[in-house]
């Protein structure tokens, strides 16, 4: 098990009772070093780093004020929190010592409660710091590569392309064989390839058409047909069921992007066949769930008894590159960027999507929608 590693403490004091003092006060809730003159403290800082000095200011050869100013003067320990340890009660000996960037001031003799709560507010001062110094690190670390990602994807399109139109010319001319089913194997792959590649310049933002919505009239039983065909032939590989039912109650005419509202039902789909065994079950169903003059909200689920998603990860599975188990991602190609993608889409069209699900049990995945009537 590893250790947690402590906060730690330098007390500089020329005399020995001072120092065994503070260590019995601070010994208990950290780590606690000690020097009793200026040099061997200054030395003592830059080897041991500590969270923060206690630090005398009556001292031979180099008192408090000199120590002090070496310590800010040194790239390694200036933003060490010092805490002036006197007996000194005038005013000037505080305002000097706050001028030369004391954090704070204990009073001799010590009061163990008050010697614990000023280092440990100086203590929480740095942690928080520190907190904030990692997070900005780990986000500019996430953004740099993610901006790699993208300006690779962008680069690849252009070969992508080439790519698939070539295999499309040389399926036309070779006939049928073996050839033939390996152009279909490099066509399918660079399909899939290019669907990822689009994912992740849509999930960015960087794609023209990430945040807006193109409306038009269309019929939903199209849609919905059109939608089949797509998925048809991955449901017949595996001999699964899949069932439908569309209310009679949802007009035959609607206005809203047909293309992004196909995007999301494909991907919900795609996921249920995906994780769906071998003659496992899916059911679509689309009902009107209100209705006014002039638009409807359409609620679509899309229920299968696949393997199901448990509680603790069902949260995660609408974030950017997540998915609900690392070792299902090994066995089911992707990179979890299909739900992220419906969320945003759905959310655009002022709905909402989630998830029922039940480990080993299947699953039922919901969204809303509001659309408007032809």
């Amino acid at each position: 098990m590893e250790e947690i590693r402590k906060n730690s403490v330098l007390v500089i004091d020329d005399e020995n009772s001072n120092i065994m003092a503070l260590t019995h006060i601070l010994s208990p809730d950290y780590t606690v070093y000690a020097a009793k003159n200026g040099q061997s403290a200054v030395v003592a800082a830059e080897e041991h780093l500590p969270d923060v000095i206690l630090l005398d200011i009556i001292m031979p050869e180099m008192d408090g004020y000199a120590v002090i100013t070496a310590l800010k003067d040194s790239e390694r320990t200036q933003d060490i929190p010092v805490i002036f340890i006197t007996g000194l009660t005038h005013t000037d000996n505080e305002e000097k010592g706050l001028a030369l960037g004391a954090s704070d001031y204990i009073t001799k003799p010590f009061n163990s409660a008050i010697v614990k709560l000023r280092v440990q507010n100086q203590i929480r001062i740095i942690n928080q710091v520190r907190f904030i110094i990692e997070k900005e690190l780990v986000e500019k670390g996430s953004l740099a590569r993610i901006d790699f990602l993208l300006r690779m994807s962008h680069e690849m399109l252009t070969p992508m392309n080439a790519i698939m139109g070539m295999t499309q010319i040389l399926k036309m001319s070779c006939g049928s064989g073996e050839t033939k089913d390996c152009l279909d194997e490099i066509d399918t792959a660079s399909r899939h390839l290019l669907g990822l590649i689009n994912d992740l310049l849509e999930v960015s933002g960087k794609k023209d058409s990430a945040s807006t919505l193109i409306d038009s009239v269309f019929s939903f039983n199209t849609v919905f047909r059109n939608v089949l065909k797509g998925v048809g032939s991955a449901v017949s590989r595996k001999q699964q069921a899949l069932t439908f039912n569309i209310d009679p109650a949802i007009p035959m005419l609607l206005i809203g992007d047909k293309e992004r509202l196909a995007q999301v039902i494909t991907n919900l789909l795609t996921n249920s066949i995906k994780f769906t065994s071998e003659y496992g079950k899916i059911h679509f169903s689309a009902f009107v769930l209100e209705d006014d003059d002039e638009t409807i909200t359409m609620q679509i689920e899309i229920t299968d008894n696949g393997i199901g998603i448990s509680k603790e990860h069902q949260n995660r599975i609408f974030s950017i590159f997540e998915q609900a188990d690392k070792s299902m991602a090994a066995k089911h190609s992707g990179v979890g960027l299909g739900l992220p993608i419906s969320k945003r889409i759905i959310e655009m069209m002022g709905g909402r999507i989630w998830v029922d699900s039940e480990l080993d049990k299947g699953s039922k995945f919901s969204f809303t929608c509001s659309l408007q009537k032809r």
